[in-house]
């Protein structure tokens, strides 16, 4: 299997190409602060991945920026710490505030001259046009969670991605879905029959950070630890042939 044998990339978004960790941590800061025991930064995305993906599981219509402020909500009560309503609501909206990881544009536009791109991603919409400010590149489809009305790892939002890419004339075999978690993406994509090329964000970290732990390890066919390696491995399967 190579690179070249796909013509289409499907992609998670947070974790893979904006630094959601980054963005989490800093829009807990003030949250944080109040806390008499200090939390690490790997427990405060272990308590954060755990209470998103129960509140995604109970309220899998809710869009990501109103899902987020219940999750604030969850986090200040596990830790006894004082919070308020608006401190919930400014939450909700601070993935407009994310930044993308530093080789992230370059690559999808190495990337777009020769794969159709495709967005998969737990995101409202609202949200997902400041992050794709951020990439500065044009998506051939964006699939949201607010349009499907679940989340991954959801099969329904591969059933409807598949649907509707396949309206398009994308055949399965040509998809590559690439993703950083294992729990949101790469199990389900394994379960579709899906090639998958895992950017492995935190190769130097333990753990899973912002992600839940997928159990068995999902089978992977590409493996990279950022975008600017597949983009160069990419190259490299070109020059081969």
């Amino acid at each position: 299997m190579e690179l070249t044998d796909f013509d289409t990339l499907t992609f998670d978004c947070y974790g893979t190409l904006i630094d959601w960790e980054s963005g989490i941590f800093e829009g807990l800061k003030h949250l944080l602060e109040r806390a008499k025991t200090p939390l690490t930064r790997d427990q405060v995305l272990g308590a954060h991945a755990r209470h998103e993906s129960s509140q995604q599981k109970y309220t899998p219509a809710k869009r990501y920026q109103e899902l987020l402020p219940i999750v604030y909500k969850r986090l200040a009560e596990e830790w006894g710490l004082p919070f308020t309503h608006e401190e919930c609501v400014a939450y909700g909206r601070s993935v407009r505030n994310w930044p993308a990881f530093a080789d992230s544009a370059e690559a999808l536009q190495y990337l777009k001259k020769h794969y159709k791109l495709v967005i998969l991603s737990n995101i409202d919409n609202e949200s997902f046009t400041y992050s794709n400010a951020r990439l500065n590149v044009e998506f051939d489809a964006i699939i949201t969670a607010e349009d499907v009305g679940s989340y991954k790892p959801s099969p329904r939002n591969f059933e409807y991605m598949l649907e509707k890419l396949g309206e398009r004339g994308i055949r399965k075999e040509k998809i590559l879905h690439t993703a950083e978690s294992l729990f949101h993406d790469h199990k389900p994509a394994n379960e579709f029959g899906l090639a998958s090329c895992w950017i492995y964000r935190r190769y130097s970290q333990p753990g899973f950070g912002a992600t839940m732990n997928p159990g068995a390890q999902p089978n992977i066919d590409f493996r990279f630890n950022s975008m600017a390696d597949l983009a160069k491995a990419h190259r490299e399967a070109l020059a081969k042939q």
